[in-house]
């Protein structure tokens, strides 16, 4: 049996960044490795600059995400499954980058931010063989976090506290199978089916804005019969 940590990330609003500029700023469909990262190392009370830490942190977990289907009862008794919407936000901002597009300086420029409604999404974390950082630790910083989690930005917040259950289980999906909804896809670290997909959202701690590429396992989603 194994050890698994587990997470609910449910706000009104979530955006989990891909590649970017200051003037196209994309949300993934599912949080990223990267933002997850980010989401331990706050409530670890670890900071941006400490690179030490942060490595550690890297190297010490493995975690799958599920995107969960939520199913909603009418009055009339019929129901229907919730999807997650994504939106654009429109805004203006001072002091950009100076990479962004030639700007010569910190210019005021537009930038557009996608953000994610209606999502609803559970996860997994488990111990990596070699990792300094524990699921104690973790689970105790995430019951009480050092510094404010958010999902991804600060203007999205959290709707309920992050902890959902510590449980033991054979594999991941059996461990996610304790949890409800339980439908949904599945995106592992691990592999988990015979479907894959490259990712970059693995950061580099000494190169600041840099990521390299994983895999990414998937089990589940409606194209693939039960």
């Amino acid at each position: 049996m194994r050890d698994f940590l587990i997470l609910k990330l449910h706000g009104p609003m979530q955006a989990w960044g891909e590649h970017t500029f200051e003037g196209l700023r994309p949300s993934a469909n599912f949080p990223t490795r990267s933002g997850m990262l980010g989401l331990l190392g706050a409530c670890l009370g670890i900071t941006r600059n400490d690179r030490e830490q942060l490595q550690q942190l890297a190297d010490s977990v493995g975690m799958a995400v599920r995107i969960d289907e939520r199913s909603i009862t009418r009055k009339d008794g019929t129901s229907w499954t919730s999807r997650i919407v994504k939106i654009t936000d429109y805004h203006t901002v001072k002091n950009a980058r100076e990479d962004y597009t030639g700007l010569k300086k910190h210019d005021t420029i537009q930038t557009w931010r996608e953000y994610l409604y209606d999502a609803e999404f559970t996860v997994a974390i488990w111990k990596l063989t070699n990792g300094h950082i524990n699921l104690d630790a973790l689970e105790k910083a995430i019951k009480r976090p050092y510094f404010t989690p958010y999902l991804g930005r600060r203007s999205c917040p959290l709707a309920r506290p992050l902890f959902e259950a510590r449980l033991e289980a054979s594999d991941i999906l059996e461990a996610l199978k304790e949890v409800p909804p339980r439908g949904g896809t599945i995106y592992s670290d691990e592999k988990i089916g015979d479907r894959m997909k490259r990712v970059r959202d693995v950061p580099l701690i000494h190169q600041p804005r840099q990521f390299a590429g994983r895999n990414l396992y998937i089990h589940g989603g409606d194209h693939v019969s039960e």
